[in-house]
């Protein structure tokens, strides 16, 4: 089991917790109590744990998965309680299967939000290239700067579409003439597929939870009728606060993607090194 980062970017605006949230076909999701009691699982649970979602509620997680892979994930969760950071796993095998899943979890309102999708096998091609990346930002300035962060987080994701907002700036980098973009502030973190119904997560319209706050939150229908409107399959975006002034990236693929949470914590990455750099050229233009 390879574990790897723990990142403190802002979580994308959820819905409300008693809203019937769901999970993205591509994952699954468990959410635990601080002790690891299973309170809420996705029903597609089974396919991952081979335990019906209905059986594993109020059971603790250590009887469903094996003892190594709860001891590395409760040892990284405790690295991370106190922090409003997303931790991640990498290469995990939580049953007797050999496969292996990729893990992201986060603290929320006092409970552990755990979710799982098939391990990608190809840990640090994303991050090996955000350094080189950054450093092209090197001696850049006002615009460019921002023009050539756009463009970079799209050679990153591999998407066809980058739109980066800062303040009143709106810079753009496509691939190809692309329709409108869609409004991310109330999308999830990550879309996989924006043509793919959510998956129920058990029990249902409960008031206190915390799967709102999940990366892999399913998108509303009206969400996902605007995106095929739009011609969007896949989305990733990132909000953050550079010195007073909100930022976000959103990334936009015109087929689905496959899972990747290596993916987004690069994505992560390359933004907060982008603020640093944007910090410093509006401080040396004062």
């Amino acid at each position: 089991m390879e574990i790897v980062d723990e990142s403190d970017s802002e979580v994308t605006a959820a819905p409300e917790a008693g809203a019937d949230v769901r999970i993205q076909p591509g994952g699954y999701l468990l959410e635990l109590s601080l002790d690891w009691i299973v309170l809420r699982a996705s029903e597609n649970i089974h396919h991952l744990l081979h335990e019906s979602h209905v059986t594993l509620i109020d059971e603790p997680l250590g009887k469903f998965v094996q003892s190594q892979a709860l001891h590395d994930l409760r040892n990284l969760f405790s690295r991370l309680s106190g922090t409003t950071g997303i931790g991640r796993a990498y290469g995990v095998r939580l049953t007797d299967d050999q496969d292996l899943v990729d893990i992201a979890f986060q603290l929320v309102d006092g409970r552990v939000l755990l979710e799982a999708v098939p391990s990608t096998g190809c840990f640090g091609e994303c991050f090996g290239s955000v350094g080189g990346l950054i450093a092209g930002l090197s001696n850049s300035r006002g615009e460019a700067l921002l023009e050539g962060a756009a463009r970079r987080m799209r050679a990153l994701t591999g998407f066809d579409r980058v739109t980066l907002r800062c303040g009143d700036q709106r810079i753009e980098s496509s691939r190809g003439a692309f329709s409108a973009g869609a409004e991310s502030a109330d999308l999830p973190a990550i879309i996989l597929d924006s043509g793919a119904e959510g998956v129920g997560i058990f029990p249902r319209d409960v008031e206190e939870t915390s799967t709102a706050a999940a990366l892999l939150r399913a998108p509303s229908p009206q969400q996902r009728k605007r995106l095929s409107d739009l011609g969007i399959g896949a989305t990733v975006s990132l909000s953050l606060d550079v010195d007073g002034t909100p930022c976000e990236f959103c990334c936009e693929s015109r087929k689905p993607r496959n899972p990747s949470f290596e993916l987004h914590a690069a994505v992560e990455l390359f933004a907060q090194m982008f603020a640093l750099r944007l910090e410093l050229d509006k401080a040396t233009n004062h």
